[in-house]
């Protein structure tokens, strides 16, 4: 536990992270002819985005990440591959594992889970064609298999079992990421955490933890960042305070308050 011993004291992060650049908004006939027109790639400048974004949160951050939560849509999972690859890259050491791009890894230096509550908003707003039959058709193992060998924690039990039903509303699928964000925190005292995700999530990162704020814009892998002071207990119970947002720089997102607008 990275704690202070004499106080008991930890300060917890939590970085909250879009995913890169998706095909179907950069290439206009790809949907025509894709066999899951719901669940788009990222493209290669997505790709590299998301490797140097990686390399931001290692360098910049200024606090290591512990454990990354990941969307089972694709596009979240193969950018937080290229992110896990970044922040676990190591020098030239024939004892570590090697990416299919040739970048050597750590395994140990985190661990990654899927996560169904950071799911896409599952509804006409964010999804343009959606599966007739209502299958969304994530297979958990060949998901898994797409993040770095070694860093998937299979003992992690998922917080939302099931995927939320179709055409839940906006201001739902914005109570269902405040309350999975709080959960991985609490259920995760100890660690700072990275969470995978889309657009809206990012969003209510900000807004629900930093007072009359409303974010208008969350752009490819923009980032939130917030803090919180947790406190344990001899028995391993811990108190939390409120999370705090932090702008470190220029994240990506646009928000407006009622005294200005600014971006992180």
């Amino acid at each position: 536990m990275q704690a202070d011993h004499d106080h008991r004291r930890f300060q917890q992060h939590v970085v909250v992270m879009r995913h890169g650049d998706r095909a179907d908004n950069v290439e206009t006939l790809w949907i025509s002819t894709a066999e899951r027109p719901w669940d788009p790639p990222i493209v290669e400048e997505g790709r590299v985005r998301a490797y140097c974004t990686g390399r931001k949160l290692r360098t910049q951050l200024g606090f290591p990440i512990h454990r990354v939560f990941v969307s089972p849509f694709l596009r979240c999972i193969q950018t937080a591959a290229e992110v896990i690859a970044a922040l676990s890259a190591v020098g030239d050491d024939p004892a570590v594992n090697t990416t299919s791009d040739g970048v050597q890894i750590d395994p140990s230096k985190i661990k990654v889970s899927i996560e169904y509550g950071l799911c896409e908003m599952l509804n006409r707003e964010a999804i343009r064609v959606s599966p007739k039959d209502g299958n969304w058709g994530f297979n958990m193992v060949e998901l898994e298999a797409m993040l770095p060998a070694g860093t998937v924690d299979h003992s992690v039990e998922i917080l939302d079992k099931e995927l939320p039903h179709w055409e839940e509303t906006v201001l739902g699928a914005r109570n269902r990421y405040k309350r999975v964000i709080q959960a991985l925190a609490d259920k995760y005292p100890s660690e700072n955490l990275l969470l995978v995700t889309h657009g809206e999530a990012v969003g209510v990162a900000v807004s629900a933890f930093l007072k009359d704020t409303s974010v208008y814009e969350v752009e490819y892998c923009a980032y939130s960042q917030s803090r919180r002071s947790v406190t344990f207990g001899e028995d391993q119970t811990f108190t939390a305070g409120t999370f705090e947002v932090i702008n470190r720089g220029q994240t990506g997102i646009s928000f407006y308050s009622l005294s200005c607008n600014d971006s992180f």
